[in-house]
């Protein structure tokens, strides 16, 4: 069951009675999970005007209706955490070391600077999209940004998959070289596919849970849109520790090299590719989850705000 707009007023005086009054008469929803925060504006203290009593003790109707937006949008935001999990992994640092990243004969490419590939496609996609995209979608979408914010999230989950996908085959091939007897001429410039699939990635599925954290939450709580966006990658970081943490402690056991060896030569960072990919499509299909479950919050409390 869903609180009606309100103007914030406590549930003792008498415009929060005649807001609780219809409250009481409307049925529970089934598909309502949190109803049961709305019993945080019952007034039990029947002697109200009393001394004892403590009008402040019972939370505004508001601030019910914004704990439950701040619920809601939990599960969608946690969907993104292994989205930046993917971001923050530092192997194509160490794949370019292991390539040529000769451009000219006077000039090579520094292996750390192959991330500015993912950082220069989200700086030109977010342009262009905004710009030249956002005009022409909604004619057919009638949604003023385009698309909507989980659209563009869900896009950006199927992005990393494939980014995924790729690294893994392109590492496959370069592994393939390095343990031949040839010596290793695989251009570094094999890498920026998935790096630019990793920053298309990010731009719709970042700026995607800005938008829907700006949509859903109510404006007294704006400012939490930015939190949740740096605890997501915060805990995006420790998620990548605890990933290669186990994927250490388990391919150690059946041999003495491990997938994410820092040789990446003999160690195995496609099956490390492969192992994300399958993570990031189960991910995937919780977010599905997780925006009908959304969907139909929505749908419930657009049927009692009426």
């Amino acid at each position: 069951m869903g609180l009606r707009k309100t103007e914030g007023y406590p549930p003792t005086s008498q415009m929060g009675q005649k807001q609780l009054s219809g409250i009481r008469d409307e049925p529970y929803q089934k598909d309502q999970l949190i109803w049961f925060l709305n019993k945080a504006c019952v007034v039990r203290d029947v002697n109200i005007g009393s001394p004892g009593s403590n009008p402040c003790s019972v939370p505004t109707v508001e601030k019910v209706e914004s704990l439950k937006s701040l619920i809601r949008i939990i599960p969608v935001w946690s969907s993104g955490i292994l989205l930046f999990t993917n971001i923050t992994q530092t192997f194509p640092v160490l794949q370019a070391q292991k390539m040529n990243r000769n451009i000219t004969s006077l000039f090579e490419i520094p292996a750390a600077s192959f991330s500015l590939f993912m950082l220069l496609t989200v700086t030109i996609w977010i342009l262009f999209y905004d710009r030249i995209l956002v005009p022409f979608l909604a004619k057919f979408t009638h949604e003023p940004r385009g698309l909507h914010p989980k659209t563009r999230m869900g896009i950006g989950l199927i992005l990393s998959i494939i980014a995924l996908v790729v690294s893994a085959i392109v590492e496959t091939i370069r592994r393939d070289l390095a343990n031949s007897n040839t010596p290793v001429d695989m251009s570094a410039m094999w890498l920026v596919p998935q790096l630019v699939l990793l920053g298309l990635a990010e731009a719709f599925n970042a700026i995607g849970q800005m938008e829907f954290y700006y949509s859903e939450l109510p404006k007294s709580m704006a400012s939490l849109a930015m939190a949740f966006f740096m605890v997501s990658m915060a805990v995006a970081a420790i998620v990548g520790s605890l990933i290669i943490n186990i994927v250490d402690s388990v391919t150690c056991q059946g041999s003495d090299i491990s997938w994410v060896s820092s040789d990446i030569n003999k160690g195995h960072v496609d099956y490390y590719y492969w192992l994300l990919g399958f993570l990031n499509l189960l991910n995937f299909l919780y977010y599905l989850i997780c925006c009908r479950v959304h969907r139909s919050f929505s749908s419930s409390e657009s049927r009692l705000s009426h």
